[in-house]
């Protein structure tokens, strides 16, 4: 299910406004039954560059809601990973198992095109290199092409190894130590992403829990990789070292936040606080420590973004790899400034973007 945050004004101005975004693009396609929309959120550091995915979701408004949240998420992930990039993501309303065909995707490609290179998508929940293939048909400004087209291939084994930095970062930081072999993680969420965490963290012999959205995906997973399936709800109650959200956002709420057994918050999926200034200090208040999502899940941006510049495979997961001691630094960060660690990692980004900014501020 999708759950994302309710922003403060009801007005689709009122909203893009909140988290000032540049640019939001409705895209509407009788023919195809194409409903998607582009949210450009800022472009100071670059183009913006952010996934698109294809959900049901239960109105326009969550859709639009949850396009605002992600690419400010982008913004965030590029401009704190060093990434001459800017922010921005596409959702495509519908479901995917029956609605997504190879016109509705270029449609949706000539909209990418219309905008000039402002906008760069790639792929993200429920899309895969084929769509992205059918998209390049339409416009160049795709990446996650997959390799036989020179493209960097399926951004989801960066993702996932990103995350899992991430995670021993949290594990040092919380235990002193980052090694994950016997610690009991409970993984929600087990597509592309999550599938390629779970062979990480198996490898090092951690003790999983698993559930997903399809149960039969669950079940296999757990299956393949000796751990425990539960169901959606179910997960929230497990008694576990570390909770990993790999699934859609906000999964980290007022419902959800007081059921929670584990350590460390440190997952792959966006947006997992539904209220950063509400949950994030309530984390700390529990004792949990949190690894900013859009800081340890920017992997796949990293992936992608080495296509774009014309950098390799290799290159990009040694930038991946670099996300442990990112990490170790927004903790340091948000105890110096007696802040949560959300909170911190937005800073840095934000500094980067206005440091950078005035940089760029004469032709």
């Amino acid at each position: 299910m999708v759950e994302v945050q309710t922003l403060t004004d009801t007005s689709v101005f009122g909203q893009i406004a909140e988290h000032q975004h540049e640019q939001v693009v409705f895209c509407h396609d009788q023919e195809t039954g194409l409903r998607a929309i582009i949210g450009i959120h800022n472009t100071v550091l670059g183009p913006a560059l952010g996934g698109t995915r294809m959900w049901h979701y239960a109105s326009d408004a969550e859709a639009l809601n949850d396009v605002l949240r992600l690419s400010r998420g982008m913004t965030y992930k590029a401009a704190i990973s060093g990434l001459n990039l800017g922010g921005g993501k596409a959702v495509i309303i519908g479901d995917a198992k029956t609605m997504k065909t190879e016109a509705l995707l270029r449609k949706f490609g000539r909209f990418v095109k219309n905008l000039n290179g402002k906008y760069i998508t790639a792929e993200d929940v429920n899309m895969t290199t084929k769509d992205m293939e059918y998209i390049r048909m339409e416009t160049k400004h795709v990446a996650g092409l997959p390799e036989s087209m020179g493209g960097s291939g399926d951004p989801s084994p960066v993702t996932a190894y990103g995350t899992y930095m991430g995670m021993k970062a949290a594990a040092k930081k919380m235990y002193g130590s980052d090694s994950l072999a016997g610690k009991r993680i409970a993984v929600q969420g087990v597509g592309h992403v999550g599938t390629y965490l779970l062979e990480y963290l198996q490898k090092e012999g951690a003790k999983l829990v698993l559930t997903d959205y399809y149960e039969d995906r669950a079940l296999e997973a757990a299956a393949r990789f000796g751990a425990k399936a539960v169901s959606l709800d179910e997960i929230y109650d497990q008694d576990v070292d570390i909770y990993s959200p790999c699934a859609l956002g906000a999964t980290i709420n007022d419902d959800t936040i007081d059921r929670l057994k584990c350590r460390i918050v440190a997952g792959c999926a966006n947006n997992q606080l539904k209220d950063e200034e509400v949950h994030g200090p309530g984390l700390v208040e529990r004792g949990i420590l949190y690894a900013p999502d859009f800081l340890i899940n920017a992997g796949g941006l990293i992936n992608v973004y080495s296509e774009v510049v014309g950098g390799s495979r290799q290159s990009a997961l040694t930038q991946t790899e670099k996300i442990y001691d990112f990490t170790l630094q927004v903790f340091q960060r948000a105890e110096q400034e007696q802040s949560h660690p959300q909170h911190a990692a937005i800073r840095q980004a934000e500094e980067r973007i206005a440091a950078l900014g005035k940089v760029k501020s004469t032709y």
